[in-house]
């Protein structure tokens, strides 16, 4: 009995932490579930918030699922979320003049490493694997057969 105790003891802050959301919808769920995917908990930065444990993340959900029970549409959660916390809230930042840069700034080197890579390719002299002094014997020795076949 003690240990059921015990186990239970250890277990009940899972299940406090563990909060289900009730939609009379299954399109609603379908997009708290999206939505949960899309922002970033900030506390743990590398997660989402579906994925996240932390009180942040707990909150935000808390704020979304409220937001769609109220009947507020995706992009305005987003910019909600947005206009709270900053573009860093969202996994998939949106492309705009200020995040430009990281949206196509890996196009872009790419694009110079490959220029680059020609011009290094170009400028590089070509060598062979032999001497002048061989190359001038083999061309003498091709000629000697050239001259051989012509008689």
């Amino acid at each position: 009995m003690r240990r059921v105790l015990v186990l239970l003891a250890l277990l009940l802050p899972t299940l406090v932490a563990a909060q289900v959301y009730e939609f009379d919808d299954p399109a609603k769920e379908a997009r708290f579930r999206q939505l949960g995917q899309e922002l970033r908990c900030l506390v743990c930065q590398g997660q989402s918030i579906a994925d996240s444990n932390a009180e942040l993340a707990q909150d935000l959900k808390r704020e979304v699922h409220r937001m769609l029970q109220e009947g507020r549409s995706d992009d305005e959660i987003k910019d909600f979320m947005v206009a709270r916390y900053g573009d860093y809230v969202l996994l998939t930042p949106r492309v705009k003049s200020s995040t430009y840069l990281l949206w196509f700034g890996p196009f872009a080197l790419l694009i110079i490493g490959v220029i680059a890579l020609a011009a290094v390719i170009r400028r590089r002299p070509v060598k062979s694997g032999i001497s002048a002094e061989e190359q001038a014997r083999a061309r003498a020795l091709l000629e000697e057969g050239a001259e051989e076949r012509n008689r």
